[in-house]
């Protein structure tokens, strides 16, 4: 209910008791002070609760507001411990005097109200609070309704953003906007010695827009000045705003000292643009822009890098890379990937610092453009994909064009079936090699059968294939990639046929192990190919390589990705799998798998004519395990083993300790014998060490090694530092990286040193470093964000 009205007295001139913090007068004409709404709780939470019987007062849970209906006026009251006033004109309090006129409030020692110009002039410890904003100072003079004035020497705070500061001078200019004439801002909430903050001849806030703009401002951190301006604009609050963003310095071996310094243009709610230069001691200063846009149909982004007069190669380069993904409705949609670099160094030289903590050299660049359809069981891709290829790598066939269509159906009538249909025409930037066009058409067809404990799938799927060569590379010898024998012909077909069956069981019991209680599976599963071997030596390699062979691939009908060959196959796979499961939470908690395959009859299909087929009677044997404990511990095992060579093939282990937020340590191990497909055709011998965790309170280290025992060299690694204070974030990293091969065949890195000044709330963007962090160390977690803001009546007064 409203409050109760206290009328003046008709007397000229009367003195109220002096009665601590009595309501001396009401100054306006009677209006609706803020009532009751339910902006935070819902339901019977945000009613008022009766303390007695009807009639009584009420506990409201919540403080809210609701905004005056139109032509309604906000009463104005004057308290303290001592008030003297004239009737319809003015009125003065001392000792703890204060004004409230809706949700503004003055207070002071001393005050006068004058109400013919609705002016308050308050003295000796004033304090303006208004919209969750505080302003302190001396003395004060200000428009109530309007909430205009100003205050000398004023000391003034943000509430919703943490931000504060102190001035010469504060000019009122509503209940949004204020002038601070020679003043500060910072974002750290101490009261003393902030460690950043702006100082400027002048400053506009506009709480409206969220916003600061400081004129002639000097950003100051520890003391030292670090960056000026005559004109910075700053956040309010963690929305996005138009600004600079974190600087990023850095150290390269083949850029030199680096320094970049984006500045970030909020365009829209749905279009940003981030401009970004970045100057290299050794190759002179490339500017790169990043345009994202984002709306109900369409969306994108497009990036462009562009170093002029290159101090090295005394050559422009540049970069492009534009993505855009269009809806059109009724289940169409088109895109566009557009990748290109000016040279074959470029993403060696100059790759960004971001993507240079990633290992390796990015040599394949996509340009692709098409038209997809999805509509219940039919999807369908048209599209023009082309590569640019930089050196050494060898170039792959472009589809100019290609039209995949796919229908599937399923669990009709029991019944799973569908088909591909494709037709592509194959071109390639190398001199002499084949190409031409190929169609093909895969149906399919199973029925599966489940029940309690197991299930039943048998298949049958056909291959037909049909080429029309336009060129056939000769001169070639047997076993080199793109070798086709003799006599080719340029125009034939292919029709092979493959049948499978698939069958399991699973069995599960109570079990208790460890002083706990769980449900072990057992799952015995069978599965076997038959494909009739179909002479393909004559079938170039446009789109297919030899499947990677482990858990995920042994139960395939085809040992080849692709639609340019089809392996024969009279095979049988046999696999066991147990798993331990926590009854209460259904989670898995360890997993164990073995599997192989047994050959009926030797595959003759080879990925390249002229190479000798396999004679072996089995697969190697596949073995993997999953083992989740207690205290954050995890570990993944898998291994491949040669039973007749009694060698291991492959290996890898690892395991993972994370007992809480921000700290995690990961070790891994992978081996595969020099006789698989390896980079270079050597034996991948390598350990790894990652990890993040707390070294003080607030400094955290994070660290990466990839070792190669076998040639006994350092593959990347990579060593950091994030420093997490009150209101400033300091990160460094330093990184040696696989920078792809040389000219001959050799491996080449690099050496990066990076660092990034983060000021919090001033901005809170990452310039790469994070993102370095991150890839580097699985699990890796940011340092804790800052405290939510507080609401506007947080400390209400």
């Amino acid at each position: 209910m409203p409050p109760r009205q206290f009328p003046i007295p008709i007397t000229k001139r009367h003195a109220l008791p002096r009665r601590r913090r009595l309501v001396a007068a009401l100054l306006a004409a009677p209006g609706i002070l803020p009532a009751l709404s339910h902006a935070q709780l819902v339901g019977a939470a945000a009613e008022p609760q009766p303390l007695d019987g009807p009639g009584n007062l009420r506990l409201a849970p919540q403080l809210e507001e609701r905004p005056l209906r139109s032509g309604e006026q906000p009463a104005t009251f004057l308290l303290g411990d001592k008030a003297t006033g004239t009737t319809d004109e003015d009125m003065a309090a001392k000792g703890a005097a204060e004004v409230r006129r809706n949700v503004s409030v003055i207070k002071s020692d001393a005050l006068h109200y004058d109400q013919d110009t609705d002016m308050a002039d308050a003295y000796g410890n004033v304090r303006i609070i208004g919209n969750g904003n505080t302003f302190a100072g001396p003395e004060a003079h200000l428009k109530i309704e309007a909430n205009e004035g100003f205050m000398t020497n004023p000391k003034y705070r943000f509430n919703l953003t943490g931000g504060s500061g102190s001035a010469e001078r504060v000019d009122l200019i509503d209940n949004e906007q204020a002038r601070v004439d020679h003043g500060t801002y910072t974002a750290c909430q101490c009261e003393t010695d902030p460690a950043w903050y702006i100082k400027g001849t002048s400053f506009d806030f506009d709480t409206g827009a969220q916003e600061g703009i400081a004129h002639n401002g000097v950003l100051f951190f520890q003391g030292v000045p670090v960056f000026a301006s005559p004109w910075l604009s700053f956040p309010l609050t963690s929305d996005r705003r138009s600004g600079l963003l974190p600087p990023t310095f850095s150290l390269s071996s083949t850029t030199g000292f680096e320094a970049t310094i984006p500045y970030y243009f909020n365009i829209a709610p749905n279009r940003d643009l981030t401009l970004t230069p970045r100057l290299m001691t050794r190759r002179g200063v490339q500017m790169a822009g990043t345009y994202r846009y984002l709306s109900p149909t369409y969306s994108g982004t497009i990036t462009g890098e562009f170093l002029p007069n290159d101090r090295q190669t005394h050559t422009n380069r540049y970069a492009i890379y534009l993505q855009h993904q269009q809806n059109l409705g009724n289940g169409f949609g088109a895109y566009v990937n557009y990748n290109k670099v000016s040279d074959d160094q470029y993403p060696e030289d100059l790759g960004s610092a971001s993507n240079q903590f990633v290992n390796g050299t990015q040599l394949l660049y996509q340009q692709e453009a098409g038209l997809t359809y999805n509509n219940g069981p039919w999807t369908v891709l048209a599209r023009e994909q082309r590569w640019q290829t930089l050196q050494p790598s060898v170039p792959p066939y472009a589809r100019e064009p290609q039209l995949n269509v796919q229908y599937n159906k399923y669990n009709v009538g029991g019944f799973d079936y569908g088909a591909e249909a494709d037709y592509t025409r194959f071109t390639i930037t190398q001199t002499g090699a084949t190409d031409g066009q190929r169609a093909v058409f895969n149906p399919y067809l199973s029925y599966g059968v489940n029940g309690p404990g197991y299930f039943v799938t048998p298949k049958v799927q056909w291959h037909f294939a049909s080429y029309d060569l336009s060129h056939i590379q000769t001169g070639l010898a047997p076993g080199q990639p793109g070798f086709l024998p003799a006599n080719e012909p340029k125009n034939f077909t292919e029709s092979i046929p493959t049948i499978s069956f698939d069958t399991g069981l699973v069995f599960d019991r109570s079990v208790r192990l460890f002083g706990r209680d769980y449900i072990q599976t057992l799952e015995p599963r069978l599965y076997y190919v038959y494909t009739p071997y179909h002479n393909q030596d004559f079938a170039p390699i446009f789109d297919t390589a030899e499947a990677d062979f482990g858990l995920a691939e042994i139960y395939t009908p085809n040992t080849f990705v692709g639609n340019d060959r089809i392996a024969d196959a009279n095979r049988l796979t046999a696999g066991l799998t147990t798993r331990f499961i926590n009854p209460a939470t259904g989670d898995e908690r360890a997993r164990f798998v073995i599997a192989q395959q047994y050959y009926f009859q030797s595959q003759r299909v080879t990925i390249t004519p002229g190479t000798s087929p396999d004679q072996a009677k089995h697969s190697d044997l596949i073995a993997g395990a999953a083992i989740k404990l207690g205290a954050g511990f995890a570990s993944e095992t898998a291994f491949q083993y040669n039973a007749d060579n009694n060698q291991l093939v492959r290996s890898s282990i690892g395991f993972s300790f994370s007992p809480a937020d921000r700290k995690v340590i990961n070790v891994g191990y992978r081996y595969t014998r020099s006789n698989q497909t390896t980079l270079s055709d050597e034996p991948i011998n390598q350990i790894l060490f990652s990890a993040q965790w707390p070294l003080t309170r607030r400094l955290y280290g994070v660290g990466r090694v990839n070792y190669d025992l076998a040639s006994h060299r350092l593959v990347d690694g990579l060593l950091g530092f994030q420093y997490d204070a009150d209101c400033w974030q300091l990160g460094l990293g330093m990184q040696r990286y696989a920078n792809g091969v040389t000219s001959t065949g050799q491996s080449s890195a690099g050496t990066r040193v990076l660092a990034q000044l983060t000021f919090k709330g001033l901005s809170n963007v990452d310039n790469g470093l994070v993102a370095a962090f991150r890839s580097s160390v699985q699990g890796y977690q940011t340092p804790p964000p800052p405290a939510p803001p507080l609401s506007r009546f947080s400390n209400y007064e």
